[in-house]
C-alpha cells in the first residue's frame, strides 16, 4: 500500500486541532477528515471518527497496527510542517510504501 497524495487544510479556528487532512492510497482510495492535533506530548494524528449515541467517539477508519499508524502519522506530520511553514503543498508523495 502506498500513500500517493496528502492534502493538508489548516484549521480556521485557533485551538488544539491544527489541520484537517485527507490521504489517498494507491491513487484509488481516499480517507478524509483525519486531524492534526496538538496534544500535551506534541502533535499527533487523529483518525476520522463519529460520536455515538452514548457520547463516545469511535474511529470510522484506522490502521490495524502501531507500525502502520506510525508511518502514516510521520508522513502526515511532515506534510503538515511544510504547510505550516507556507511551503508548496505536495500532491504526489513518493517513497511511502508499506508491504501488504
Amino acid at each position: 500500500m502506498r500513500i500517493t497524495d496528502v492534502r493538508v487544510r489548516k484549521a480556521v479556528k485557533e485551538g488544539k486541532v491544527k489541520a484537517h487532512v485527507s490521504i489517498t492510497l494507491d491513487h484509488e482510495f481516499v480517507i478524509h477528515d483525519m486531524k492534526v492535533i496538538e496534544g500535551k506530548k506534541g502533535m499527533f494524528v487523529a483518525m476520522p471518527s463519529r460520536k455515538t449515541a452514548d457520547g463516545q467517539y469511535r474511529d470510522i477508519a484506522h490502521p490495524i497496527n502501531s507500525e502502520a499508524r506510525g508511518w502514516i502519522q510521520e508522513l502526515i506530520l511532515q506534510e503538515y510542517e511544510k504547510a505550516a511553514e507556507g511551503t508548496e503543498e505536495v500532491d504526489e508523495t513518493e517513497g511511502w510504501e508499506e508491504a501488504e
